[in-house]
């Protein structure tokens, strides 16, 4: 597992300098997100030892349930909210993540401000957009983005860019290009978008965060 773990990291890194080149950009600019979603601590171990120090979580209770004792194992690892974030749980997510990449109603703004106020502690924030407008996904409208971004930076939560999720099955440029100009327009560097399948084209369009799973775990 060790070796695969290895060999699949370095084949993400080389596939991410790749587009990279082809951008006329740097790797360092972006920061890989190893999704380790529905995997257990003894998969994610070999990640750590190889070198791998950010991984994304899907849930707050399984990230709770897994990750502290893997922190106090391998020490310096950031931690970071990938899938949507119930209201309820934002005491809970300010306290175990380091970023947050699925800000997008107001509400959760609310929520967000007061968990950080009792915690002492901000956590940057993508704001999710829904670019492709279903309906069943998580996001704010483009057209409500201008207002929720006031918002959050009035409730002093810091910015650090733009999240999208594009529509299955659809070809992903032309929404992760959107989401680039969206973030252009409101002056945000961030832009967390690209998985294991896009994560090359996300790169070549702008990504500073690609949030990979399957590449590097494997299928489940």
């Amino acid at each position: 597992m060790s070796d695969n773990a290895t060999q699949r990291l370095a084949t993400v890194h080389e596939d991410i300098a790749r587009a990279c080149k082809i951008a006329h950009r740097e790797p360092a600019e972006v920061t890989l997100v190893a999704v380790s979603k529905t995997h257990p601590a003894e998969a994610i171990a070999p990640l750590i030892d190889a070198g791998q120090r950010v991984f994304g979580e899907n849930r707050v209770q399984e990230a709770a349930d897994k990750w502290p004792a893997l922190r106090e194992r391998h020490g310096d690892i950031a931690l970071h909210l990938v899938g949507q974030l119930q209201s309820n749980k934002a005491e809970d997510a300010v306290r175990l993540f380091d970023c947050i990449h699925s800000l997008d109603r107001s509400s959760l703004v609310t929520a967000l401000a007061r968990a950080s106020d009792r915690a002492g502690r901000q956590v940057p924030c993508f704001v999710q957009v829904d670019v492709g407008e279903e309906e069943q996904k998580g996001g704010c409208a483009i057209a409500a983005l201008p207002a929720l971004l006031a918002e959050a930076r009035a409730a002093d939560i810091p910015i650090a860019g733009l999240m999208c999720v594009p529509p299955f099955g659809i070809e992903p440029a032309p929404y992760f290009a959107l989401l680039a100009k969206l973030a252009d327009d409101h002056g945000l560097a961030g832009r967390s978008m690209g998985m294991s399948g896009d994560f090359a084209t996300a790169v070549m369009l702008g990504a500073t965060h690609v949030r990979v799973g399957t590449a590097l775990f494997g299928g489940r």
